[in-house]
């Protein structure tokens, strides 16, 4: 099997070739100004990826708007993988999710009081959401390293530690959107879905392998998981240890694999079930899903995401017994090796130095008389963090 896998991405090899010309070609255009960049007046920060599938980019947004929410508008824009409608959409809390797509339904659902969009268009999304009444203080892209029509402040770049981008291959060959050297327009690159017993000669391979630039900041990832929580409220309180269940594993998600790996120690069996990333389930689906947990030994549960929860809500035919045993296990990320305030100190300092209160004051203080502002430098400072 594994020589007949070698031997396809051998044939694939020459659209690999004809696919990176065409994105290099592209990537030029940007770089000699032909195709413009556009910087914009709030402060934006990009999160993305140059590989097809999942690294993790709902969980460090989601880290994102924790960290900015209290102390600053967050507007969160995305494009709305695979919904049901077109153009600029600023969604409320009772916004379907087939308008918006499964991950800007979710972190609307967990971050109420943020504004959630969804543009294609990102150069269109930013500008609406800054004529809006209550324009952000600072915007996160979701998943838009690839579109450079926007200049972000940071730009924020993930790598999946199970498939590193130095050791993949260009589409379809591989999984790479971009050529490698795209890693270099990246401020900040992380590292995520980390085995949390990396020892320190594992990050000083991955860090030398990573090759980057001076100018860059690595970080390390990995994934830590909040109590399971009922997807209908028909199913009783999660069990307070999974160590006794049976567990179908239920994932539609891009790389489940650091998921399925955290679970099986944790249980006391495991059976997946696994489809691909954003999948809409289908009656055919849901009758598999139905026939598979009867068929389990008890005592027994269903364990899914919080994206496929999303999306389950929305289908029709999922038995009793299903209904009354589904559990989502809400995901956090946490940084690796102490870098936490490293990463929040990066994040808070660039967007509290953009924001647009930041840059009133300074252009009122370069207007001061030298005298003035020569007494106003000479005063002590207090800094205070909320």
């Amino acid at each position: 099997m594994e020589g007949d896998f070698i031997k396809i991405n051998e044939w694939l090899q020459p659209l690999s070739w004809f696919y990176g010309a065409g994105v290099g070609f592209r990537n030029f255009l940007f770089e000699v100004g032909i195709l413009k960049s556009r910087a914009f007046q709030t402060p934006v920060i990009s999160v993305g990826n140059i590989t097809v599938g999942g690294t993790g980019k709902t969980p460090h947004v989601e880290y994102l708007v924790r960290l900015l929410q209290d102390r600053m508008r967050v507007a969160v824009l995305s494009r709305g993988y695979k919904r049901k409608s077109r153009g600029f959409m600023i969604a409320d809390e009772d916004t379907p999710m087939k308008l918006i797509g499964d991950e800007p339904y979710q972190m609307k659902q967990k971050f109420p009081h943020i504004t959630v969009a969804v543009d294609k268009k990102r150069t269109r999304g930013i500008n609406l959401l800054e004529s809006t009444g209550r324009a952000p203080d600072v915007v996160l892209l979701d998943d838009a390293f690839q579109h450079r029509y926007v200049k972000p402040g940071i730009s924020i770049l993930l790598v999946d530690y199970h498939r590193l981008v130095i050791y993949d291959k260009l589409l379809p060959a591989g999984r790479l959107r971009e050529p490698l050297k795209a890693k270099d327009r990246a401020d900040v690159v992380i590292v995520t879905k980390c085995p949390k017993e990396l020892k320190p000669m594992d990050y000083r391979v991955i860090t030398k392998a990573m090759n980057l630039y001076p100018y860059q900041h690595l970080f390390f990832t990995t994934l830590d998981y909040e109590p399971l929580r009922p997807v209908f409220s028909k199913a009783p309180k999660a069990p307070n240890t999974l160590s006794q269940q049976n567990v179908l594993l239920l994932t539609g998600i891009a790389s489940p694999q650091q998921l399925l790996e955290d679970m099986k120690s944790q249980v006391k069996s495991i059976t997946p079930l696994t489809f691909a990333d954003h999948h809409d389930f289908s009656p055919k689906d849901i009758q598999r899903l139905n026939e598979t947990f009867t068929a389990m030994t008890a005592p027994k549960c269903i364990v899914t995401t919080e994206k496929d929860a999303a999306r389950l809500t929305q289908v029709d035919g999922l038995s009793d017994e299903v209904i009354r045993n589904l559990y989502a296990l809400p995901v956090r990320i946490s940084f690796m090796l102490n870098q936490e305030e490293v990463f929040n100190n990066l994040i808070t300092g660039y967007v509290i130095k953009n924001s647009r209160t930041h840059i009133v004051a300074q252009q009122k203080d370069d207007n001061k008389p030298k005298d003035e502002k020569a007494e106003a430098d000479d005063k002590p400072k207090k800094i205070v963090f909320r």
